[in-house]
């Protein structure tokens, strides 16, 4: 019989607190822990790694693009194992994958240069060929399935309380994936990229046995139930939530709307997101700004983001999530409209509003609305799924923004291509209803 506490000493039947809460915990670090596979832990390496590796801007993102193309294949692949494992056995592995390609990743220059020395080849492919295998190694470990594992947990634990649960661990991770880039920019300046990378990996270890110890999959493996509802008491409103969940399987969900196009505007917030945040040095050095100054619109994004994400989850429970779709929607055009007239200070103020607003209402969708629509029993299948999407808009946007740069000699223009699939979801989010 497969124990769920095996290699750990903690039993949540004896937790003196509902377990659940220490999942809300370790789970939002887990989150925290995939920055170094995110696009805002990669973003601050990006110059010094490619210089060093003596690859293009252009050469720099098709590789992250390849890299990221290639582990959106196996996401949807890591939900299933999410589904028949659990979050603890899964989450484990992906993050000593993710340390292990931190180290790797350390040493690229090195690699870069022996390959080079033994085939007597100079050419640019070789590092090319070597960073696109490494960016596929921590975006599928960190970006794909450490992120998704660990919001699932969370979310299996809770039912009733779900949006309010998760609006703790919004906060957590909105302030740490914000402040990231600062504290990443300051180990890289007093480290070095390769050095900087040797410490993250090292921390990465050190959590997977945090992992084993208290990672659970979900309440019904002890005999408890989500919320912390003891069996006995309130059994009959028990029953009468288990039994209006709707649990729909993958093949199931893709054949309602809600599932695309609540996909899609993630996948949309996944693009504009990675691509700016992938060159935002370059976006506002391009408007005569420094790289400090880019760096420091996170702070009011990530404040804006909390305040939406906050407020969102509480309503979570209660109102229909299709409003958030259509709010989704509306940050993804100003955004977008902010980055087309980013040169004026009107630009810069309707970007960060767009941002925070996008960044804020995406953890409730991305967390919230599917255990809602769609139920917890397939929950890892479905949401690989939509992991997928994310995964490919995000593989796509730094090339699309660099091109558009090297193209155009601004990057405003990628906000035509934006608007344009934003129209597209308007009319399709019509007719959007709850399975």
């Amino acid at each position: 019989m497969h124990n769920p506490n095996k290699f750990s000493f903690v039993n949540p039947k004896k937790s003196p607190v509902f377990y659940g809460y220490i999942v809300l915990l370790v789970g939002s670090i887990g989150i925290l822990a995939s920055i170094p596979g995110q696009t805002v832990g990669v973003s601050v390496f990006t110059d010094p790694v490619k210089d060093a590796l003596g690859l293009t801007r252009n050469q720099f993102s098709n590789a992250y693009m390849i890299g990221t193309l290639l582990s959106a294949f196996l996401v949807t692949k890591a939900g299933f194992l999410f589904d028949k494992y659990g979050a603890r056995s899964v989450a484990f592995f992906a993050t000593l994958f993710l340390a292990f390609s931190l180290l790797l990743f350390s040493l690229s220059e090195k690699i870069s240069g022996f390959i080079k020395s033994f085939l007597n080849i100079d050419s640019w492919l070789i590092p090319f060929i070597l960073i696109t295998v490494l960016f596929f190694f921590i975006r599928f470990s960190g970006q794909g399935v450490l992120t998704m594992t660990s919001r699932n947990m969370v979310m299996m634990w809770f039912k009733k309380n779900r949006g309010k649960i998760n609006s703790i661990s919004s906060i957590t991770v909105s302030l740490g994936f914000s402040s990231s880039p600062i504290l990443i920019n300051k180990l890289i300046d007093d480290n070095g990229w390769e050095l900087s990378w040797q410490i993250l990996a090292i921390c990465l270890i050190i959590f997977s046995f945090f992992i084993l110890q208290f990672y659970r999959n979900k309440p019904e493996d002890f005999g408890l139930n989500p919320d912390g509802f003891k069996s006995t008491d309130t059994s009959k409103s028990i029953t009468v939530v288990e039994e209006i969940e709707t649990n729909l399987t993958l093949v199931e969900a893709k054949k309602t709307r809600a599932f695309w196009m609540f996909g899609l505007v993630l996948a949309f917030n996944s693009f504009f997101i990675t691509g700016f945040t992938f060159h935002i040095v370059s976006i506002f050095a391009s408007q005569d700004y420094t790289k400090s100054q880019a760096i420091s619109v996170f702070l009011p994004i990530s404040i804006i983001a909390i305040s939406v994400s906050t407020l969102c989850n509480i309503l979570s429970d209660y109102i229909n999530h299709k409003i958030y779709l259509y709010t989704m929607i509306f940050g993804g055009i100003l955004a977008s409209t902010g980055l087309l007239f980013l040169s004026s200070t009107f630009g810069i103020y309707i970007l960060i509003g767009g941002l925070g607003l996008l960044g804020g209402l995406f953890s409730v969708v991305n967390a919230v609305t599917w255990p809602k629509y769609f139920g917890r029993k397939h929950l890892g299948s479905i949401t690989g799924k939509v992991m997928s999407f994310l995964v490919i808009a995000s593989a796509l946007a730094p090339s699309l923004f660099s091109y558009c740069y090297t193209t155009f000699n601004s990057y405003s223009y990628i906000s035509y291509i934006t608007l344009s699939f934003l129209l597209f979801l308007i009319i399709g989010s019509f007719k959007v209803e709850k399975p």
